[in-house]
């Protein structure tokens, strides 16, 4: 069996934050703002992670007003969802496509080491994980640099085999 999950995520940039994408420290001269990290990378490929095992949303395990997240890595939250994921529902992720949308800063320079971190907390090739980065063209919240969004789509397969294949 094989499950499509869909995920989103945005953030507003702010001044004195740390600008954090796929696990990535990035210089720049804001960061987005969030009670963990603000990973707008890490918490779309969650929520899509989670959507398609079929399970709630990130804010449903990983509550703002939990105080045990409170700055914590989005990768830390990333391998406890692969946990529900691949531990608890069996599934195996085959493939993750996502895409970061920002005005600025420019992001092909780290784009191979955000794959390398989501490979390592995932325990999946890097040519499983695919990470784009698009401007907004001046549009929108990201297009007038008031924030960072994500898009994810993952694609899981059951780890049990199905009464059918037995």
């Amino acid at each position: 069996m094989r499950r499509v999950g869909l995920g989103y995520d945005i953030h507003r940039l702010a001044t004195g934050r740390r600008l954090v994408l796929g696990g990535v420290d990035i210089p720049f001269e804001k960061g987005l703002t969030g009670h963990s990290d603000a990973d707008v990378l890490v918490h779309a490929i969650m929520d899509a992670l989670l959507g398609a095992a079929g399970l709630f949303d990130i804010g449903h395990y990983f509550s703002p007003s939990d105080s045990r997240w409170a700055g914590i890595s989005s990768l830390v939250l990333l391998e406890k969802v692969k946990g529900m994921v691949c531990g608890e529902r069996f599934f195996r992720i085959e493939n993750i496509d996502s895409v970061i949308v920002a005005e600025n800063p420019r992001l092909s320079p780290y784009i191979d080491q955000m794959r390398k971190n989501l490979s390592e907390v995932l325990k999946i090739p890097c040519s499983s994980i695919m990470v784009k980065a698009t401007t907004n063209e001046g549009l929108g919240p990201e297009g007038l640099g008031e924030g960072i969004s994500a898009h994810a789509v993952v694609l899981l397969e059951s780890a049990v085999a199905s009464p059918k294949s037995r």
